[in-house]
């Protein structure tokens, strides 16, 4: 059965308790190996990264609000 580009995001919804920290280190380290791999690209790296901050923000923020 092929997996739809929405499949991803249900199962983001539904990890639980560390599950989420360890798909984000995961995620990480797929991304460093592939820096290692192909090469860096400084711009690709830089917005990867950036994103990242993005995301850590915006949940932080989102969860400052709920208190």
């Amino acid at each position: 059965m092929k997996e739809t580009e929405s499949d991803p995001w249900e199962s983001l919804g539904t990890l639980v308790d560390e599950e989420p920290f360890h798909v984000l280190s995961r995620l990480y380290e797929m991304y460093d190996n592939d820096m290692k791999k192909y090469g860096v690209d400084h711009e690709s790296s830089q917005l990867f990264f950036k994103r990242l901050s993005q995301a850590i923000e915006l949940c932080r923020t989102c969860n400052m609000n709920r208190r």
